[in-house]
């Protein structure tokens, strides 16, 4: 079974997620690679989540995270049951919520996890924007069609060129994880070209004959990045613990943005990274473009051009259907 049957198919809810009169004692969390799962990171590090549950009278939960290469793979062991909360771009959570409506399995966000621009970078130097790509080029994105990145540059596209060639470039897209896309660039074997996020776009632009082709807040203005999402069925049969995931988000974004250099650290040594120095990644961190922020930004343009190019079939009427109601006092967009 593909993942459109396994989504458009839910006939069952995973027992795994199945309502009870407690609370669960174990919850896993699924991330993927980079500085917009640095709060994801904070919250492992200083074992946040477990701090405000002990406060909530929520002894002893269990906490697992588990990094994977693609929103694929998350999305799928969310509705499986698997992992209880992802971190997923907007078109993910449009996706999940458009499929999963009206079920158990409903899908919505507790919060953003941060607004950060997607990259594009190629090492080909006879690309200056999208406009120059040719049949020869490949560029990496998480996962064709349905990442942030791939929508990004359908976007960029349909600005460029007209509504109805928005997906121009598709063919060019390879299916890629951050980081083995980044030494695929680097080698120039398999992709020339990268739609990525921090830190991987900064790696890449320090390496002489790579350049810059295009940010996403160029097509579509500053953007959420990520959301902490779960299903309705786990939602309300553990509405404490999602209270709790959102506010060790609150904290760890404090965290981030009070201690930025003690923050970069615990990146440096979860995600095992030896390109860089702690101030090099505060320089990062700290980028007027990157705001780890639980306030969604943006959801709405990126919901409409899904509906408009038929990636979802219900357009929500605002971002707040997109996120369970506790949620709806961010001043979001």
């Amino acid at each position: 079974m593909n993942r459109r049957e396994f989504v458009t198919g839910l006939v069952a809810v995973p027992a795994l997620v199945r309502p009870a009169s407690a609370e669960v004692s174990a919850i896993r969390l699924g991330k993927q690679y980079g500085l917009p799962f640095l709060p994801q990171m904070v919250m492992e590090d200083h074992r946040l989540i477990e701090a405000h549950a002990a406060s909530l009278g929520i002894k002893g939960l269990g906490v697992v995270w588990q990094t994977m290469g693609g929103p694929g793979a998350l999305n799928d062991g969310l509705l499986s049951g698997h992992i209880q909360f992802v971190n997923v771009a907007s078109p993910s959570l449009a996706t999940l919520w458009d499929k999963t409506f009206g079920s158990a399995l409903e899908v919505r966000a507790i919060c953003a996890v941060q607004s950060m621009p997607y990259i594009l970078t190629t090492r080909n130097p006879a690309v200056k924007t999208i406009a120059d790509f040719t049949a020869a080029d490949r560029i990496a994105v998480p996962t064709v069609k349905i990442s942030g990145q791939a929508m990004a540059l359908q976007m960029a596209a349909a600005k460029l060129w007209g509504f109805e060639k928005y997906d121009r470039l598709d063919e060019l897209t390879v299916s890629m994880g951050h980081p083995d896309a980044m030494q695929a660039v680097l080698s120039g074997q398999t992709v020339n070209s990268h739609f990525s996020v921090a830190p991987f776009n900064y790696y890449e632009l320090r390496v002489p004959g790579i350049h810059k082709v295009l940010s996403s807040y160029e097509a579509d203005g500053k953007h959420t990045n990520g959301l902490q999402v779960t299903t309705k069925v786990f939602h309300n049969a553990n509405p404490n613990i999602c209270k709790v995931v959102r506010a060790a988000h609150e904290d760890a974004n404090a965290f981030i943005k009070r201690e930025p250099k003690a923050a970069a650290e615990i990146y440096l040594k979860l995600a095992n990274d030896r390109k860089n120095s702690a101030d090099d990644l505060v320089s990062m961190i700290t980028d007027p473009d990157i705001d780890y922020t639980t306030t969604p930004a943006n959801l709405m343009k990126h919901a409409e051009f899904m509906y408009k190019v038929g990636r979802i079939k219900r357009l929500p009427a605002s971002w707040k259907d997109l996120f369970f109601a506790e949620a709806h006092d961010l001043k979001g967009s």
